[in-house]
């Protein structure tokens, strides 16, 4: 059934709606799982000798927890300010597909495009993942409403839980720390493979879970690029063998 679109702009307070709907929605066992990493991630940061605001920032305007890491890892080698920079960058660049499948889901027939650039500085994996299953659900009008509540209190709630966690980070054991940051990447890779719509998306996992450790012996340094070029490229024309030919 083809989905018909209102003819005029929804309400305030129909905004308000889905806007609490989405803030319920990040409250969720994905939602918990992030948070945990963020305990780990405020451990870390206080270890590399960050201060309270300076890590609350970084939740702030960076807000992908691998990026974050990265550039503390940046930060402990003494790059300068754009060489961290540009790392932070190039580990982002694997949200660009995510942006470029969730902006159309969210654009509506009166969505102006500031709004579209705003709300991609939320899309993480996990956001993305509550999104991409939650949106078809949601009139199209009222979707950029509805991850703004998502997105945003995703991000505020971990900037208050590492503020928190920062404070008292010195009474919590580091094999705690490292094990709840390790809780972020065993979600993402759980989380990916229930989502991928193909069996590429599942060939390109399996690939990568063998060539990374691989080339982190072969290749340090450069492991992850590596298996992400050979993986991805392998998962692709196992994609292209796969598709049923024309007739």
């Amino acid at each position: 059934m083809p989905e018909v679109e209102p003819s005029f702009p929804p309400s305030f307070d129909l905004h308000w709606t889905w806007f609490r709907r989405g803030v319920r929605a990040s409250v969720s066992i994905p939602g918990l799982i992030l948070t945990s990493a963020f305990v780990g991630f405020a451990g870390l940061a206080k270890d590399a000798g960050l201060g309270l605001g300076e890590t609350v920032f970084m939740v702030a305007v960076v807000w992908a927890l691998p990026a974050k890491v990265v550039l503390i890892g940046a930060v402990l080698s003494g790059s300068s300010v754009w060489g961290a920079a540009f790392a932070v960058a190039l580990s982002s660049v694997r949200l660009m597909p995510m942006v470029v499948a969730l902006v159309p889901e969210m654009r509506g027939p009166r969505t102006p495009r500031w709004v579209l650039y705003a709300l991609s500085h939320f899309v993480a994996v996990t956001s993305w993942v509550l999104a991409m299953d939650q949106l078809r659900h949601v009139p199209r009008d009222l979707r950029t409403t509805y991850y703004a509540g998502l997105g945003g209190t995703l991000v505020l709630a971990n900037m208050v839980v590492v503020a928190v966690v920062f404070s008292i980070a010195g009474s919590l054991p580091p094999l705690v720390s490292a094990a709840l940051l390790l809780l972020t990447p065993m979600y993402f890779l759980t989380s990916l493979w229930g989502s991928a719509r193909e069996r590429a998306g599942h060939v390109a996992m399996a690939i990568g879970l063998v060539l990374g450790p691989l080339f982190h012996l072969l290749l340090p340094g450069f492991d992850l690029l590596a298996a992400g070029v050979i993986g991805g490229g392998a998962a692709y024309a196992f994609h292209l063998a796969a598709r049923p030919k024309a007739s």
